[in-house]
């Protein structure tokens, strides 16, 4: 899977980004079951009671600060969790970085990707088996030899286009002195593509400390797709100018996913930390 480590010149970056929309959000989903396991030294049904670890995957032009409020909401109900830095250099990369840490988690695990995290989770998943369900918060769900880019233009709606975006080149450091490309959102557009529903003032802050993502993580295509076997909850954000509504619905449908709807802009776990929580809790339910 190429890195896509450009010589590119800034035109080709922008076009390259024309499709994309990263981020993510989560929402209230359906029904929960119980999942029994049995004994084979007594030959009865035992249910299990510990609530599984959630680890949270945020996407692009955030960070792991972007759960607060969904963190501090899921540890009073009593779960583990843990949000992840996720390190935005490409698809391969950071799934790879995502499935060393799930690896070090012991039990059951619900993952959560919002936008671009969930393409990681959705590629990272397929290799650990204590993954029991996946919550998408207006995240990427690929299917494999899909990429993100492909699937944000496959509706219209984003935001996320050439004119809104900045390409800043950056020294990889590695000795042939190859230059990667960044991408942010540009800060008079970053309320308006990732969290309209936010007070000017505070979004002037988001876009300021935002993180960027490697340009080559836009056409990056999944090698698995875990949603295909592990179960799954979706949250579409009605109002999301990053990936369109009508992507985020055709994921959910052919993922199959417990699918809730929400009015809100892309970043919903700054804007409606409660609907997160719900959903989350949802799909925790169900692993139990």
């Amino acid at each position: 899977m190429s890195h896509a480590r450009s010589h590119a010149s800034r035109r080709t970056v922008l076009a390259l980004a024309t499709g994309a929309a990263l981020a993510g959000i989560a929402v209230p989903a359906l029904a929960a079951g119980t999942t029994d396991k049995h004994s084979a030294t007594t030959g009865h049904t035992r249910h299990t009671t510990a609530k599984p670890t959630v680890v949270l995957v945020h996407g692009a032009w955030a960070d792991s600060s972007s759960w607060g409020d969904v963190v501090n909401r899921l540890q009073a109900q009593g779960y583990p969790v843990l949000a992840l830095a996720n390190p935005l250099r490409g698809l391969a990369q950071d799934s790879a970085y995502l499935e060393s840490r799930l690896n070090g988690i012991t039990g059951p695990v619900v993952l959560v990707g919002h936008s671009y995290g969930g393409a990681v989770i959705t590629e990272a998943a397929a290799h650990v088996p204590n993954v029991k369900a996946l919550v998408y918060v207006a995240g990427f769900a690929p299917a494999k030899n899909e990429s993100i880019g492909a699937l944000t233009a496959k509706y219209p709606g984003s935001h996320a286009t050439p004119d809104a975006l900045n390409v800043v080149p950056y020294d990889t450091g590695d000795t042939g002195g190859t230059k990667g490309v960044d991408i942010y959102i540009k800060p008079d557009k970053f309320r308006d593509v990732f969290a309209a529903a936010l007070p000017q003032r505070q979004t002037n802050t988001l876009a300021a400390v935002q993180r960027p993502i490697d340009a080559g993580a836009f056409d990056e295509t999944a090698t698995a797709a875990a949603w295909e076997t592990i179960p799954s909850w979706y949250l579409v954000t009605r109002d999301d100018h990053a990936i369109p509504p009508a992507t985020q619905r055709f994921m959910a449908e052919r993922a199959h996913a417990h699918t809730t709807e929400v009015t809100a802009p892309h970043a919903v776990m700054l804007t409606r930390p409660d609907a997160v929580t719900n959903i989350i809790r949802s799909a925790a339910t169900a692993t139990r």
